[in-house]
């Protein structure tokens, strides 16, 4: 470890001493203005600018914060942009994030959903839909989100109870937002057909224009189709992707309109595997090797919207608010792998799964600023409301049996569709916030202070009869405490106190309290960072450490009772990079260490251990030059590395570590006085077979196999 942290620090030593030869200015205030100039308090409209090199922003969406510099922020926080998802060709919010240092994908490559870990803890597990979408839980589809509608893909990293509100799943971790499309000045239309091996191949059109007098009117339509088979074996994929997004900006009044709808059918998707205790962990099969047969299967198919407005009362005090909902339902046919050796034998008993997540979501409030003895204060005050209700219904087969290195042919099973599917969870979630910016000494000095009162509600039902078996009712407080000081313009000093809120665990049957759901669980973090700016390159250094509590069966006397007595601590560095070392050369990456440890167990044999899926070091490092022998021609490289992880709470069995080289190549040129870009990339270039993480309940997300993309964009 010593020596890649040295590495990465004689890296960033070099990268700062070539942009400070550069003589660059520095990283201003960012002053965002819609047509016709809007507060500064308003999001409508308004979009951070890109940092030099255009792969990140200046800045991004802090929840209710509303938009904010990256260098007055109390957070890290990395905001990704359109000019990154096209060149990278990245077709889902997974595809970006592979660009994160602090993030990594638990679910397997050729799989009918992502999830990830962030800082150590997972998101978007279990019933999912814990990504935001313009600011707000509940809009975004629940089992993957793609790129198609997504103008940036925000990561804000720790805790957010107060800047976004509980998740629906209760991740701590950090939040992923879309930004999406918004018809832009230039009128757009943009045509790109893609390939990638074996025969999955399709289309995107990006069409956007204004109407009106003074081009207040703004329409913006994005679809795709893409279709085929994929290099894993038996697997074929399809997609549909709609969009459309509407807006309005006046003077005062500035509205927006967000429709998507999207589908995904699979073949043969690829499932994580469950491994069996008592034995070492085998060694990562073929990447393209599929246990899933061709008539096994998946439908996935989302439909959402959401409606926002802004209203400017005076040019100091600005309201808003918004209200939409989504509804996600999958069909799927297949069931979870379980290795049950060393050797790679797999049994698998298919299942027949039917799950409609219907998502409701709401919030209206107010922004202002003003002075107070030379105090500067930006204010939010928000009420939100979020509803999610799970209606699942299944039939099973009988098991089969194949193996990880030498898949069978399993025969076709017909395991009949569940004949009902009825509601087996509901959530209901609503608070208030109040948080408070005071910016002092020429905004040298600016202290965040908030809180959120947060009314939690859940409710679990028996499938067969619809009682309920479990719920909560809590009412909680979750504050937030953020200082940046400035002592120099280009360099940024922050620190934060910030508590997540996730909901109670559900006593198993076998607790004396069986059912009964926990009050919900508080976690902590605490962080301090800098940033520092050389006006064309930036770096940013944090410390953090957050702490989760779970719930556990603990023993009082003969009898075994649930309660909230375990807890998970995660503590970790991050290094980050971005920007242009040289005109012709961009850094996009960095390095995380993290310490992760289960703080309070029941159990002194798994005190102290390592939670599941926590590797100590994740390395990623992405490099762009713009060729001086062909102008136009791009070359781009991307080195992935993440650390061994274990795979039980028990640290008896574990995953060895895995490093992923991906090459790439863009050319811009013109045809017939058109725009034409090519795009080639390599991914996984040593077609490496590798275990890629491990899923918080256990499971074994399978690698990507070597893969080859290539595309051509133009615009009419």
């Amino acid at each position: 470890m010593e020596k890649r942290v040295g590495f990465f620090a004689a890296l960033v030593v070099m990268v700062v001493h070539e942009a400070t030869a550069q003589e660059a200015t520095q990283l201003e205030r960012i002053v965002v203005e819609a047509l016709g100039g809007v507060p500064l308090n308003a999001t409508i409209g308004t979009l951070p600018e890109e940092y030099p090199g255009g792969q990140v922003a200046r800045g991004g969406r802090m929840g209710v914060l509303g938009n904010r510099d990256v260098m007055d922020t109390p957070f890290n926080i990395g905001s990704y942009t359109a000019q990154t998802i096209e060149d990278q060709g990245a077709r889902t919010v997974a595809d970006v994030m592979i660009n994160d240092p602090s993030v990594r994908s638990t679910h397997s490559s050729g799989g009918m959903l992502d999830s990830f870990y962030i800082r150590g803890f997972p998101i978007n597990e279990g019933n999912f839909g814990e990504i935001a979408f313009d600011g707000v839980f509940g809009i975004a589809p629940a089992y993957r989100v793609f790129t198609d509608y997504a103008e940036r893909i925000e990561v804000l990293k720790g805790p957010a109870a107060l800047l976004y509100g509980i998740s629906p799943n209760s991740s701590v971790g950090g939040t992923i937002n879309i930004v999406p499309k918004r018809a832009g000045d230039v009128d757009l239309t943009r045509f790109t057909a893609d390939y990638a091996s074996s025969l999955q191949g399709g289309g995107h059109v990006d069409v956007s224009r204004r109407f009106g007098a003074e081009r207040q009117f703004g329409v913006r339509f994005n679809g795709s189709y893409h279709g085929g088979d994929t290099p894993i074996d038996n697997q074929t994929r399809e997609v549909s992707v709609g969009a459309l997004a509407l807006d309005y900006q006046g003077e005062r009044l500035r509205a927006t309109l967000d429709v998507i709808g999207q589908r995904e059918d699979f073949e043969a998707p690829q499932r994580p595997f469950y491994p069996l205790a008592g034995f070492a962990i085998p060694d990562a099969p073929d990447a393209r090797l599929n246990i899933q047969q061709p008539w096994e299967g998946s439908t996935s198919e989302d439909l959402s919207l959401l409606g926002r407005v802004e209203y400017d009362l005076t040019d100091e005090v600005t309201l808003f608010a918004a209200a939409g909902g989504g509804n996600s339902r999958v069909e799927r046919l297949f069931g979870t792998p379980i290795i049950l050796n060393s050797a790679g034998d797999i049994s698998v008993t298919p299942q027949n799964y039917v799950f409609d997540v219907d998502r409701r979501t709401a919030e209206t409030g107010l922004r202002a600023h003003f002075d107070t003895a030379g105090i500067d204060h930006l204010v939010t005050l928000q009420a939100s409301y979020f509803h999610q209700g799970l209606d699942r219904g299944f039939n099973s087969g009988t098991a089969q049996f194949t193996n990880i290195y030498d898949p069978v042919s399993r025969p076709a099973q017909d395991v009949p569709a569940p004949t009902s599917v009825p509601t087996v969870s509901e959530n209901e979630l609503y608070g208030f916030a109040l948080a408070d910016t005071l910016s002092m000494l020429d905004e040298q000095v600016q202290l965040t202070l908030g809180a959120r009162w947060q009314h939690v509600g859940s409710e679990n039902f028996d499938a067969t009869t619809g009682a309920v078996t479990s719920s909560s009712d809590e009412g909680v407080l979750t504050p937030l405490v953020g200082l940046v000081v400035k002592p120099w313009e280009n360099v940024s000093l922050y620190a934060n106190y910030v508590e997540g809120l996730s909901i109670g665990d559900t006593a198993p049957g076998l607790a004396v309290n069986a059912g009964e759901t926990l009050p919900p669980y508080r976690s902590r973090q605490f962080e301090l960072g800098t940033k520092i700016d050389f006006g064309r390159v930036a770096v940013t250094v944090s410390a953090f450490q957050i702490e989760k509590p779970f719930g556990q069966l603990e023993a009082r006397g003969s009898d075994l009772v649930f309660v909230e007595g375990g807890e998970q601590r995660s503590r970790g560095l991050e290094f980050n990079v971005f920007g242009e070392v040289t005109p012709q050369l961009r850094l996009l990456g960095g390095l995380t260490l993290l310490v992760g440890e289960l703080t309070k167990t029941a159990s002194a044999e798994t005190r102290g251990n390592t939670p599941v899926g926590v590797p100590s070091v994740q390395l990623n490092l992405g490099a762009e030059w713009d060729t001086p022998f062909l102008p136009g021609l791009t070359l781009a490289a991307n080195v992935i590395h993440t650390g061994s992880q274990f795979v039980d709470a028990a640290n008896t069995q574990e995953i060895p570590s895995w490093t992923r080289l991906d090459l790439g190549a863009r050319y811009l040129t013109e045809i017939n006085d058109r725009p034409v870009t090519f795009r080639a990339s390599v991914e996984n270039v040593f077609d490496n077979d590798y275990w890629a993480g491990v899923a918080s309940y256990g499971t074994l997300a399978q690698g990507a196999p070597l893969t080859v993309k290539l595309s051509m964009t133009t615009d009419f």
